[in-house]
């Protein structure tokens, strides 16, 4: 019984943990890194042809967004979510896919005008088709049996609608313990969604600590807040332009915007026009109506019994396609204009910020975390220049940061999740945090709160019956020639995943008929005769 950090140890993205039960495999999230990746992920110990079973947490593409990868590398076991969770990874998902391709495109137009040798993406739309059909939705509060070593629960987060802690009871041959992934722990008193739950027992216990360092803002009225900011920058003609994530925190701001104008907090410009530019926070906006009985508040349910859609209002425009998506900057009223991404690393928010970042009059509202080697880390952090699509912008704009509005717990929320197990766990590993956060936060539940409590790197292996290391590593600092070699390597490391997922398709079927197997093995070698050069 083992568990081995992968991904988002002593980072904030990139989420993955391999969870070994008997014969059963599991991962838990599966995400891609985001920003700048500070240390080397150790590689997974087994072929993803050999997992069974992947946990996920929520639908952010830094938890979810390599399941689309690992299926093109052979996974083929089942995708355990909440049902909401399950379906935002069918937008994400595909958002991402179509991402990778597009990306992979334009780099090989490149490529091809130099001479070099072009590289495919990542991932395709067919890897995330293929990977979504694998996904079984699970309610929360429900225990699940997935073998007769692993059973499972989804408890609400907090964080993101559908998002979850997951409870894992694991048995081996006489040994039972209970593992609680935290997931991204969520703010209190967030709109729309409910508070975190809280887990009362746990032998071990993963838990996140973004925000391990900081206290949010308390008593900010944020409608009144961003009331302000928009009465002041359509005052000057100018445009609002707010990153945000498609999924979360853009239905949040609409909710907000909502509020402000059925109080008419914004003056003298009638039912001011809100674009959300996006086509998969337009999709998740759907998504959040049609899971209002499962995961909205108190509050919110009763807006929705009143007949109140809590996240539309007179103004609000939907911009789907790209023709859309290029008018509003030529429409010269001011307006609001949400847009993902979040972090401005990808997406129609650049060519907003193109059209935005050089204007005085204009405002670029920051609402979420920004990931350190973000263009959006780099704005808030007082960039004065900016390169956008090959091109140096001036930052005239008035860059705004709205605090309190995370959709992470602070340092007291998160002591206020761990403080309410009932037993203290035997050790709770800090994860999902930056380098020193991980470290210090580790350090504070052992002074202030008497846990045993460690914050393991990358490829450290623990034993959880012994309760013990078995491997405790060092974090390994990216080298630009690494990530070079490793980029340079990807396609035939996809060639490895296949001959692997082969290798299992034979293992499985051992004992089969012997006709079939003949025919299997000359199909084989037929393969190799043809690629043995």
């Amino acid at each position: 019984m083992k568990l081995t950090f992968i991904g988002a140890d002593h980072e904030v993205t990139g989420s993955c943990h391999y969870l070994e039960v008997g014969d059963k495999k599991i991962l838990v999230d599966c995400g891609m890194e985001q920003g700048i990746n500070v240390y080397e992920n150790a590689p997974l110990p087994v072929s993803y042809s050999e997992i069974d079973y992947v946990l996920l947490t929520h639908a952010h593409i830094d938890h979810a967004g390599h399941l689309p990868l690992i299926y093109a590398k052979g996974f083929r076991g089942m995708v355990v979510a909440t049902d909401a969770t399950t379906d935002l990874c069918e937008i994400m998902l595909r958002d991402s896919a179509h991402i990778q391709e597009m990306e992979a495109e334009w780099k090989n137009r490149k490529a091809r005008r130099a001479g070099r040798q072009e590289e495919p993406p990542i991932y395709t739309m067919e890897d995330a088709e293929g990977v979504l059909k694998l996904f079984h939705p699970c309610p929360y509060g429900k225990v699940l049996k997935l073998a007769e070593e692993v059973s499972v629960r989804f408890v609400d987060a907090g964080h993101l609608l559908g998002s979850a802690s997951i409870e894992v009871w694991a048995k081996e041959e006489d040994t039972e313990k209970k593992l609680v992934f935290s997931g991204d722990i969520g703010n209190y008193h967030k709109p729309l969604i409910r508070d975190p739950q809280y887990v009362k027992e746990a032998d071990y216990v993963l838990m996140e600590c973004t925000y391990g360092d900081r206290y949010h803002k308390r008593g900010i009225d944020h409608v009144a807040e961003l009331a302000q900011i928009i009465q002041s920058t359509l005052d000057r003609g100018g445009n609002v332009v707010i990153p945000a994530f498609a999924v979360g925190r853009t239905q949040e701001l609409l909710y907000f915007i909502r509020c402000m104008k059925d109080q008419h907090l914004v003056t003298g410009h009638g039912h001011f026009d809100v674009y959300v530019d996006s086509p998969m926070a337009v999709e998740a906006t759907h998504v959040f109506k049609e899971n209002e009985l499962d995961c909205y508040d108190d509050e919110t349910q009763e807006l929705v019994r009143r007949g109140i859609n809590p996240i539309s209002f007179p103004g609000l425009k939907l911009s789907v396609s790209a023709e859309e998506s290029k008018n509003i900057n030529f429409d010269p009223d001011p307006k609001v204009i949400i847009s993902a991404a979040g972090m401005c690393d990808a997406g129609r928010i650049r060519h907003h910020l193109k059209h935005n970042l050089w204007r005085k009059e204009s405002t670029i509202v920051f609402a979420g975390y920004q990931a350190e080697g973000t263009l959006g880390r780099a704005l808030v952090d007082g960039a004065k220049t900016v390169k956008l699509f090959g091109e140096t912008i001036d930052v005239e704009a008035d860059i705004v940061n709205i605090e309190g509005i995370s959709g992470h717990a602070d340092r007291d929320g998160l002591m206020d999740w761990i403080s309410a197990f009932e037993t203290k766990p035997q050790c709770v590993f800090m994860v999902h945090g930056e380098d020193s956060v991980c470290a210090s936060f580790a350090k504070d539940l052992e002074r202030e709160k008497g846990l045993r409590a460690q914050a393991p790197f990358s490829g450290s292996v623990f034993d959880l019956k012994a309760g013990e290391w078995i491997v405790k590593t060092e974090g390994i600092p990216v080298s630009k020639e690494r990530v070079a070699r490793k980029k340079a390597s990807g396609v035939y490391a996809r060639l490895e995943a296949a001959g692997e997922r082969l290798l299992q398709v034979i293992r499985h079927n051992a004992g089969g008929a012997n006709k079939d197997l003949a025919k299997f093995a000359d199909q084989i070698q037929s393969l190799c005769d043809k690629w043995d050069r």
